[in-house]
């Protein structure tokens, strides 16, 4: 009989594990504590004091009503199919682009307002494709959205600011790229970034897409249930940014 009641106990105990998980996972997207072991950034890139706006470049401001930023957040771990993948958006870009007509002589820098970040919006979601399907309770995104502002993750408080800017293109207006120096907190790095750019004497709009690791600006991914439940380090950052000749 004692046998069979340490049984019990330890088959209750068991399903009381797997349904804090259940309940860990549905709230948070990816909420709690930290993973264990931070992975290693690499050398920082010293951020520059400012661009260097070549002598006679139109300039030309950023229309935040026609620009966004969508970041793609995956979830992992072995139980990951009891978490959410989040999309952020932010539709509060700040700053200005440049050129002379040359794209060795053209450039740009972005803000992006952190506290403006937006967090599953429904219509975000449902453009972002099959693996963001419907949408996600009120509880979950906003639990992820006080994650992502926290000192551990962006640090909201300290960094109002993620910066990305470039002081010259390379290629060609038909096939542009970028070396992109993103600062994220108090860490800056460079990221090659292709481009697509529209362009004429009013506007210019660039479009593009790259992957950043979470890691890489020294953030630790949140994990739960001992890395049953985890936010995946790689992030996919899709933008189009208008700006408007000035």
């Amino acid at each position: 009989m004692l046998t069979q009641a340490r049984t019990r106990a330890v088959a209750n105990q068991r399903w009381v594990t797997l349904l804090l998980l259940v309940g860990i996972g549905s709230l948070a997207g990816c909420s709690a504590r930290r993973a264990e072991r931070p992975a290693v950034p690499p050398p920082a890139v010293e951020p520059q004091a400012g661009p260097v706006i070549p002598r006679g470049a139109r300039l030309y401001t950023i229309d935040a009503d026609h620009s966004l930023v969508t970041l793609r957040v995956y979830r992992a771990g072995p139980l990951a199919r009891l978490g959410h993948n989040h999309v952020i958006t932010s539709t509060q870009e700040l700053g200005y682009a440049w050129t002379t007509g040359d794209p060795a002589a053209s450039g740009f820098a972005v803000r992006v307002p952190v506290a403006g970040l937006v967090v599953d919006d429904p219509a975000a979601r449902a453009s972002a494709g099959p693996d963001f399907p419907g949408e996600v309770p009120a509880d979950a995104h906003d639990g992820t959205r006080r994650n992502l502002l926290r000192p551990e993750v962006l640090d909201a408080d300290r960094y109002p600011e993620i910066v990305v800017r470039a002081d010259a293109l390379a290629g060609t207006w038909e096939q542009p790229s970028v070396a992109a120096r993103v600062t994220l907190k108090d860490q800056t790095r460079s990221i090659e970034v292709p481009l697509t750019v529209s362009r004429d004497v009013t506007a210019l709009t660039a479009r593009g897409t790259f992957r950043i690791r979470q890691s890489d600006f020294g953030i630790t991914p949140f994990s739960v249930g001992g890395g049953a439940i985890q936010v995946a380090d790689q992030v996919e950052v899709t933008f189009e940014i208008r700006a408007t000749a000035r």
